[in-house]
């Protein structure tokens, strides 16, 4: 059962370089983290749209050949986990289409919230989809005949859409790159050259050798073609910003920067943060590789207990393998990581995680430990509990399936078999950011969600386009019983 919240997406576009779709490889495979499940790339020749996309691993979806077949200047590319929409090919993305505005691509990192809604109208009002996921409705939206050409289109296209989007775009002569105004997810531009990139994230950049422009900000819309880069602005007066904090904590590279911010350095502090606020009498201080690495550092920096890796991380695990249940107990999560006896034997032990969702993976770590002879586990999480779910994107389960809002402290201790246990304060989080909390979105831990979300409706609408579905198969089913008795 997943422990840990999975990552939704990553995004890379580029304008202007005779080498797009390969850049486009190495900047996905900087995003690898950012998702596992399907990759692809669009590339345009400056005739057609060469599209490749593929259920795996970058690597696995793309071999040389496939990249050679990827001609053009201009590409987009998308490395995916699924936060709406199955486990099909037909929801890898980019998504393309050919419609009276032309050919145009899309890659999506994030979540809307009005996505049933707006597909229920669009629907009635004649479109046809080919997937589930909700960025077609973006692309929908899009290719919509309106006055006033590209840039009002995508206005009044950006202002329909509710809940967290980062976006790339391809059109037939630009590239387009558009954050929500809330700023729930990253966007990046830069330069490799004379040609423009944008990415998910800096660590990107840093592959290619690439220059970092800037940060694409909440509300705006870049547009790169021929004639250089234009910025517009689609929501001047929107008040409120609400970058996604748990990019700190957990989902963006270490080498990656975030408002101005290196994360590696955010997570340090975030360590050091949580050995202030819960201090302990320990001997080591180890962290659960990776996500845990960095605040494990600066717990062990703040309170001088010497620092050691006693987990050492399998790096070859893929995401699928041989299950032998019975044979080795708790397979799945020993074989991901194996722990150094000697290092934590008769020992006082801190060890420090980014999160505790379900808590099960928590469970047999601490286990491992006593199992080797630790005398104490001090369990330390560089976060705040928690507490609800996420509609923008992240993939917490609901309000249910978490540990957090259905049992106290005390009862999560006992179910981890810990010793003692403690959160990072929502202040102390913050603080490590060295950003004002008001330009953070924070409703996992705090419930206050920027963006309205009611699920219901949602639920309302799924289950009335359902019933359609279900009389339109038994009206086919009665229709085709009928003509077996003429």
């Amino acid at each position: 059962m997943q422990d840990y919240p999975k990552h939704y997406c990553g995004i890379f576009g580029i304008y202007g370089h005779p080498k797009a779709a390969e850049l486009t490889y190495y900047g996905l495979y900087a995003l690898q983290h950012r998702g596992q499940e399907s990759a692809g790339i669009v590339a345009h020749d400056g005739k057609v749209f060469r599209v490749h996309r593929g259920m795996g691993l970058v690597p696995q979806v793309f071999a040389a050949p496939v990249l050679d077949g990827l001609q053009g200047t201009m590409a987009v590319g998308h490395t995916r986990y699924s936060t709406t929409g199955s486990s099909h090919l037909r929801n890898a993305q980019p998504l393309t289409v050919d419609c009276a505005r032309g050919q145009l691509a899309i890659a999506h990192n994030g979540n809307l919230t009005n996505a049933a809604r707006l597909r229920e109208e669009l629907e009635t009002a004649g479109s046809i989809f080919q997937t589930t996921v909700d960025s077609e409705i973006i692309l929908h939206l899009m290719a919509q005949p309106t006055v006033g050409g590209m840039e009002n289109n995508l206005i009044t296209t950006f202002r329909r859409i509710q809940g967290a989007y980062s976006l790339v775009i391809m059109t037939e002569q630009e590239l387009i790159g558009v954050r929500d105004p809330h700023g729930f997810r990253p966007l990046a531009l830069g330069r490799v050259g004379e040609a423009w990139v944008l990415a998910s994230e800096t660590c990107a950049f840093d592959l290619l050798q690439a220059e970092f422009v800037r940060e694409v900000e909440p509300g705006e819309i870049v547009i790169i073609n021929k004639d250089g880069l234009r910025s517009v602005q689609a929501f001047p007066d929107h008040p409120r910003r609400a970058f996604c904090i748990f990019e700190y904590v957990y989902f963006a590279r270490p080498d990656s920067r975030l408002h101005g911010r290196n994360v590696y350095q955010v997570r340090v502090e975030m360590g050091r943060q949580l050995a202030r606020e819960q201090p302990r009498q320990a001997d080591v201080v180890i962290p659960v590789p990776d996500s845990g690495n960095c605040a494990a550092l600066g717990y062990s920096q703040e309170s001088g207990i010497p620092y050691e890796m006693a987990f050492v991380r399998n790096h070859y695990v893929g995401r699928s393998f041989l299950q032998p249940s019975e044979l080795i107990r708790d397979f799945a999560v020993r074989v991901k990581l194996n722990l150094i006896a000697e290092l934590v034997r008769d020992k006082r032990v801190i060890i420090v995680d980014d999160s505790i969702v379900r808590g099960t993976t928590c469970k047999t770590r601490v286990h491992n430990l006593k199992e080797a002879g630790a005398r104490e586990v001090h369990v330390m999480v560089s976060c705040p509990p928690h507490m609800n779910p996420c509609f923008y994107g992240i993939d917490f389960p609901d309000r249910r399936k978490l540990m957090a809002p259905n049992h106290s402290l005390d009862e999560i201790r006992r179910y981890l078999k810990a010793d003692s246990l403690a959160y990072l304060s929502l202040d102390g989080m913050v603080k490590a950011t060295g950003q004002p909390a008001a330009g953070f979105c924070m409703a996992c831990y705090d419930g206050r969600y920027p963006v309205p979300y009611d699920p219901l409706v949602d639920k309302f609408i799924m289950e009335r386009r359902h019933a359609r579905v279900e009389s339109l198969g038994e009206a086919l089913a009665k229709e085709e019983l009928q003509t077996r008795f003429l």
